[in-house]
């Protein structure tokens, strides 16, 4: 989480501390020229929050349906996320794509945040949880494969030996 904080004070991006239960804002903004917003979250913006063009109906996370609110055009929109939880903490941001001769180029627009929400409430959705065996299967399993691998280490050198017996005679 430090680096993550360092990371955005170095690309001059707010941090946002909040209480479990409360709103933030998010303001995106960018160059008049941009068709599509992304809200992403993640470090490396793989979880999409919300969408919008000009053209179409918003498309908003199943997570958020009942916690998001916009107001605002493409290039210049508040969103609202509501009841925050736990959950909500990390790094959001704003993505601006433009079509340029039938491709799409992404760039980032102002608003980007680190969201850090604090506080007691509701706990975070339980992460899975590796429920194999014990510790030792996997030692067995290991052996059992080191084991495979030096047969056949063996049985190549071993052919290896004869083929080369074989044509000195």
């Amino acid at each position: 989480m430090i680096v993550s904080i360092v990371f955005f004070y170095a690309d001059g991006y707010e941090v946002i501390r909040i209480k479990v239960g409360k709103q933030v804002t998010i303001q995106c903004k960018s160059a008049s020229n941009q068709e599509m917003l992304y809200l992403k979250r993640g470090l490396n913006e793989e979880e999409d929050i919300f969408y919008l063009t000009d053209s179409k109906k918003p498309t908003i996370n199943q997570k958020f349906t009942d916690r998001l609110q916009f107001h605002g055009q493409v290039t210049n929109v508040d969103i609202l996320l509501k009841n925050l939880t736990l959950d909500d903490t990390g790094p959001y941001w704003c993505v601006y794509k433009v079509s340029s001769n039938y491709e799409l180029k992404a760039s980032r627009g102002n608003g980007s945040v680190l969201l850090v929400v604090t506080g007691d409430g509701p706990a975070p959705s339980p992460r899975p949880v590796c429920t194999g065996q014990s510790q030792g299967d996997l030692v067995l399993v290991s052996v059992v494969i080191c084991a495979a691998v030096l047969i056949v280490v063996l049985t190549v050198f071993l052919i290896w030996i004869i083929i080369k017996v074989c044509a000195l005679m």
